[in-house]
């Protein structure tokens, strides 16, 4: 396939010759880079067919386009900041700028890094506990589980939970699938690597390990909560 930054310029050209600005992002532009690596790509239009989000397949590479207005970038910038997960501020923070004709790709690539940086929302005292909470129950149900179908599952829910539980106190922004394995990674490797690890043994069928570190996890973000804990309203 040809380069894909070329690619990507290219594909912006033919299809949106209108643009604002655009945005190439993703593993294609890091040595994470795979055969199956796609072309993600940000759009800014003035008006339509932005919004618009689309699949394809452009001169060999799979393509995500995600055409927008600068206004609903800003809508899903805040949305996402919101949800302590932002794929939108990472690929422009992070990403490639291939066009930008009157400056707003500069703009928004600033404002991204700002944003970016400055991290994710932090945690109320009731959403820390109700984290808590939930762990701690399916701490318990792992304990408890003699159903190996069963256990994989539990695992597979307890380590996401715990993962996302150690960024948010971190302060550290959310992903989901490889990004949260890669957010963590990041931020906390030594914690990374107890905790796939450990998951792999439970996995197979010893979850000693496992329960230990999601233990540990816990005690990070202020221990265990079952017994006492309640919602208002």
């Amino acid at each position: 396939m040809d380069d894909p930054i070329l690619t990507a310029r290219d594909l912006v050209r033919d299809r949106f010759p209108g643009a604002r600005a655009a945005f190439l992002a993703g593993s294609v532009l890091t040595a994470r880079r795979t055969p199956l690596s796609d072309l993600d790509i940000v759009v800014l239009l003035d008006g339509p067919p932005a919004p618009a989000r689309e699949n394809l397949v452009y001169r060999g590479w799979p393509v995500e386009l995600f055409v927008q207005t600068e206004a609903v970038w800003h809508g899903f910038a805040d949305r996402e900041t919101a949800q302590r997960s932002s794929p939108l501020l990472a690929m422009c923070a992070e990403g490639m700028l291939l066009v930008d004709t009157d400056g707003l790709g500069a703009s928004l690539q600033s404002e991204a890094r700002e944003r970016w940086a400055a991290g994710p929302p932090p945690l109320s005292g009731p959403e820390r506990d109700y984290l808590r909470y939930v762990l701690t129950d399916l701490l318990d149900d792992l304990r408890g589980c003699a159903d190996p179908a069963e256990r994989v599952y539990l695992v597979a829910h307890m380590l996401q939970r715990a993962s996302e539980l150690v960024l948010l106190v971190g302060g550290v922004w959310l992903g989901g699938g490889k990004w949260l394995s890669r957010r963590l990674a990041e931020a906390a490797p030594d914690v990374h690597r107890a905790l796939h690890e450990a998951a792999a043994q439970a996995i197979a069928g010893d979850g000693t390990g496992f329960a230990a570190v999601v233990g540990e996890v816990l005690d990070l973000a202020g221990g265990p909560l079952w017994d006492g804990y309640a919602v208002k309203g």
